[in-house]
């Protein structure tokens, strides 16, 4: 009897589709079927990698936070040039937001359908990521805690205002309009 295989690829298969379906229809709307059809496999095969649509969304939302922190971090512990950092922290959004829309977009707006453990966990997590903005604009600004934090909150809001709408831009143009955008909120004098 041959012994069947699976395919190391189908986590990922999973969360992909899940990101597709959730951003274009919501998380009350998707089904397990519909997110098992898309990624390929029957609906209830979903249940060996995922114990439920909450799960899939956790999964996501983990990986969304934790690659935006190892950036950011990676961006803020590499260099002495705080101008650096701070344009690689507005980089590292802006390509989340335009490259990454989907995951972006459910982050926006699904976190609440979390378990109430996960959503503080995943808050905790985006508090870290904001207090690395904020730190080095800070240091580079020399400006008061809570300026500094009003502006790194409205340069994200910035960048995060196309998620919503029919973006026909390039993404080169795009992320050249972001960027400036960006860099504009957190250089006011």
């Amino acid at each position: 009897m041959a012994q069947r295989t699976r395919d190391p690829a189908r986590k990922e298969k999973i969360l992909d589709a899940a990101a597709g379906l959730l951003a274009d229809s919501g998380y009350h709307s998707v089904s397990m079927a519909e997110i098992g059809e898309r990624a390929g496999i029957v609906g209830s095969g979903i249940y060996r990698h995922f114990e439920s649509k909450a799960a899939i969304l956790v999964e996501l939302f983990e990986q969304v936070i934790d690659d935006l922190l190892a950036q950011a971090r990676s961006a803020v512990e590499g260099t002495d040039d705080l101008q650096q950092a701070l344009d690689q922290l507005v980089q590292g959004q802006i390509e989340f937001v335009v490259f990454k829309r989907h995951l972006a977009q459910i982050y926006y707006s699904e976190l609440s359908n979390l378990p109430r453990d996960d959503q503080v966990r995943l808050r905790r997590k985006q508090r870290l990521y904001l207090e690395e903005w904020v730190h080095v604009l800070g240091e580079l600004e020399g400006l008061s805690e809570p300026v500094t934090r009003t502006r790194v909150y409205v340069a994200i809001g910035a960048i995060q205002a196309v998620l919503f709408h029919q973006v026909v831009l390039s993404g080169d143009e795009l992320v050249e309009i972001l960027t400036r955008s960006a860099q504009s909120i957190l250089k006011l004098a």
